[in-house]
């Protein structure tokens, strides 16, 4: 069964430059992935602190996965949580 995560990240101001250099590499990594489905990262238009992050994995056992990644705890971890005042994840499901 699909799994797909909406992820809400509120940067620092401050950090804000840096981080999103950082978003290429995670892209390109996390979409090739093994149960990869879709890797999409948005950036608002009204404020760009903020990102909006679209996952979908061909499983839960994909997902868990994509977070032991390398990528994920050398990029996510270590260098973007540290800079966000806000990290909403949030598991959907989609209505038929």
């Amino acid at each position: 069964m699909k799994k797909t995560i909406i992820v809400k990240w509120k940067i620092k101001e401050a950090e804000s430059a840096r981080i999103l250099k950082l978003l290429p590499e995670l892209i390109e990594k996390s979409r090739t992935e093994e149960g990869n489905l879709a890797y999409t990262i948005y950036q608002s238009e009204n404020d760009p602190n903020e990102l909006i992050l679209h996952e979908q994995y061909a499983n839960a056992a994909a997902a868990e996965t994509h977070k032991q990644s390398e990528h994920f705890q050398r990029i996510v971890m270590n260098q973007i949580v540290p800079h966000l005042t806000v990290r909403d994840v949030t598991p959907v499901k989609e209505l038929h």
